[in-house]
């Protein structure tokens, strides 16, 4: 908790972390009641919000939180390597060009549709950050519900081993590969979709 204290300062001084955090709070404790832990009764952060987690965040032009997503290296510790590791089948895919999808988020304060958009320009922010940064393949873990509407949005994505029930909550893992076909891919389902929002991209810094 110490170590998280230290770090609040730097993360909650910027805009757009202080914006995503709350929205994470919002969605994650308030609407799903997954146990987090909870900064000044108003933002969410945990153990893996460190110096290396990377951040895309979507905002509009108030600068209001839309969307975020947070990219943990897998070369060092991450929620399906170190929490995790049982929802895969084989060894847990990690490596320099391998980041887990963590906290995807879309905001409680918008319409449905305004929502879709949002998720669909994160998913193609995801696949073209990928492509500049030459990440090959994305990982992380879902509830099953969730993790139908991933396999379907046209990028090369496939389950690392069987669902499993944990706390009222099925879980599965999922690996995306990531390459020149991916965009394609998005647009075939519809899915791929050009910014209007402001793209923010956030570390917390040493």
């Amino acid at each position: 908790m110490t170590d998280l204290l230290d770090r609040a300062p730097r993360a909650l001084g910027d805009a757009s972390l202080r914006a995503m955090f709350a929205a994470r709070k919002q969605v994650f404790v308030d609407l799903l009641k997954w146990d987090l832990p909870v900064l000044a009764g108003e933002y969410e952060l945990d153990q893996f919000d460190d110096p290396d987690a990377e951040y895309l965040i979507l905002l509009d032009a108030a600068g209001r939180h839309r969307a975020s997503a947070r990219l943990l290296k897998t070369d060092r510790p991450h929620l399906l390597g170190d929490l995790y590791p049982f929802l895969c089948a084989g060894a847990v895919p990690a490596g320099p060009t391998t980041r887990e999808i963590t906290r995807f988020c879309l905001d409680r304060h918008q319409s449905a549709a305004d929502r879709r958009s949002a998720r669909n320009q994160l998913v193609t922010a995801l696949v073209e950050h990928a492509l500049r940064e030459r990440i090959t393949d994305y990982t992380g873990v879902a509830e099953l519900c969730w993790f139908a509407q991933i396999l379907g949005f046209g990028w090369r994505c496939a389950p690392l081993g069987r669902a499993v029930e944990q706390s009222g909550r099925s879980l599965a893992a999922l690996h995306i590969q990531i390459d020149n076909r991916s965009i394609d891919g998005l647009r075939h389902t519809g899915v791929y979709a050009p910014l209007t929002l402001q793209l923010a991209q956030e570390e917390l810094g040493a």
